[in-house]
């Protein structure tokens, strides 16, 4: 049961991400015309980051080598050390995803001496932001959200169905 109850708590990890990575590319979207923002200078394009755990993934590998064996076994106790690797927690809290923002040299020079935030020259500084990139990000991010919610539905009815054992 520790292992669908750890499926289930990584697939709500990636949730967690998926939708913070939804939450920038809005945001980015909506200040795409930005050219003054409280610090005086224009919008900054953000991201988000995800870094491996080494920790978390030192010990899944592990696991995985201590279960391979020539004969298949249904019962993770018939495996010598790996009952107690599998029952414990895995800790993620040091893999949560960051928000980190572009360099500051990532703006796009429009030639308009006519607004108001135009250069000596008659340059504005705008936003490196491309709707077609965010646009795809988008997608990307609905895609491993969905997905992370059909292993989710997965883990849960297999739980039922040993449950119905």
């Amino acid at each position: 049961m520790a292992g669908i109850l750890n499926a289930i708590e990584i697939s709500s990890r990636g949730l967690t991400t998926q939708r913070m990575k939804m939450d920038v590319v809005a945001q980015n979207m909506a200040n795409v015309d930005t050219t003054q923002g409280a610090d005086g200078q224009p919008y900054h394009r953000k991201r988000v980051v995800v870094q491996e755990d080494k920790v978390a993934s030192q010990k899944f590998e592990s696991v995985l080598r201590q279960s391979q064996t020539d004969l298949t076994r249904t019962h993770a106790g018939h495996r010598p050390g790996l009952a107690l690797e599998i029952n414990q927690k895995l800790d993620l809290s040091s893999s949560a995803p960051k928000e980190i923002q572009g360099p500051e040299s990532s703006f796009k020079l429009v030639y308009d001496p006519s607004h108001p935030q135009a250069d000596a020259e008659g340059f504005v500084k705008y936003p490196d932001v491309d709707i077609i990139t965010e646009m795809v990000d988008m997608m990307s991010a609905t895609r491993a959200y969905e997905a992370n919610t059909v292993a989710i539905a997965a883990a849960k009815k297999n739980a039922n169905d040993a449950l119905d054992i």
